[in-house]
């Protein structure tokens, strides 16, 4: 991107609550849903479960000077009329959000390209596994019971590795070989990076906005890698990153142990995982987008 923004995509569902007014469009249809929507359209939606995320990050603007350097963008399956209430949304929230798509009932994946986008969160995955197979960052952005911790001003965002931000090669050796011959094949080429993944390019966008602040523990980013790889097949993952000119804040090789506890103590805003078990695990403690992507989502 030239001009060195981060740009997110995000559907209304990931944004805020539509849950009651999607039950009534399941069990009493589109017309039933379009007048629900306009009757309650004066009454702002709850946060949704990317919400926390969505405001820090564009808190970060007024932590820069000059031109913003964050854009959200609303890409939503509602209609123009039914969307009505979303914008009142987002001017009640006092959300600095002012483009949007609404497709009235069709896919709006298809948009995320031409803004430009660098992730794009949704709870379709129908639309999100169609974004990842266009080679963009996608997340499919899963329930939890976690609330609104934006008044904690860091924004805090965690990675799995292997087939996340890594190409999933070493997951297939392990899921195709097992153990040993994952630590073996990761022992002979831990000097050869690993290829790149779905998310790489996200995390060289957010780093170039990590930039914009000084590189210490005041930053108002702060990013980690959190893996079930240990030693020795650290190595390889810590030069890959190293030859990306890529910088991760934490690192957590957790050797098979669950992730949850250790997000949580890390405070993510978000993880991206591409196994359902370990994001199963994640949402109870931390908001969580599955990466349908890799030999783990295979004929799924």
């Amino acid at each position: 991107m030239s001009d060195n923004r981060l740009v997110i995509a995000i559907s209304s569902r990931a944004l805020f609550d539509l849950d009651e007014s999607h039950h009534i469009y399941e069990e009493q249809g589109t017309e039933a849903y379009c007048q629900y929507q306009v009757e309650h359209e004066d009454i702002p939606l709850k946060p949704g479960a990317a919400y926390s995320l969505v405001k820090k990050l564009l808190s970060l603007n007024d932590k820069i000077k000059g031109v913003a350097k964050v854009e959200i963008i609303l890409l939503s399956r509602n209609s123009t009329d039914t969307g009505l209430r979303i914008f009142n949304s987002i001017q009640h929230h006092k959300l600095d959000i002012t483009r949007a798509v609404f497709t009235s009932g069709s896919s709006p994946y298809r948009y995320v390209a031409p803004f430009k986008a660098n992730l794009f969160l949704s709870t379709s995955p129908e639309d999100v596994r169609k974004a990842l197979d266009a080679g963009i960052a996608a997340a499919t952005i899963l329930p939890s019971n976690v609330g609104d911790n934006s008044e904690k001003s860091q924004l805090r965002i965690a990675f799995d590795g292997d087939a996340v931000l890594f190409s999933d090669e070493s997951e297939r050796i392990y899921k195709e070989k097992g153990l040993q011959a994952f630590t073996d094949n990761e022992q002979k080429t831990a000097k050869d990076p690993l290829s790149d993944g779905p998310f790489k390019n996200f995390l060289i966008a957010l780093n170039h906005l990590q930039k914009e602040f000084p590189n210490d523990e005041h930053s108002p980013i702060r990013t980690a890698l959190v893996t079930a790889r240990s030693a020795p097949a650290h190595e390889r993952v810590i030069r890959t990153l190293r030859a990306w000119g890529i910088r991760i804040d934490e690192a957590i090789f957790l050797g098979g142990l669950d992730k949850g506890a250790f997000l949580k103590s890390f405070g993510a805003d978000i993880f991206f995982d591409d196994q359902q078990g370990h994001c199963d695990s994640a949402r109870e403690h931390v908001a969580t987008g599955h990466v349908p992507h890799g030999v783990a989502n295979e004929n799924k």
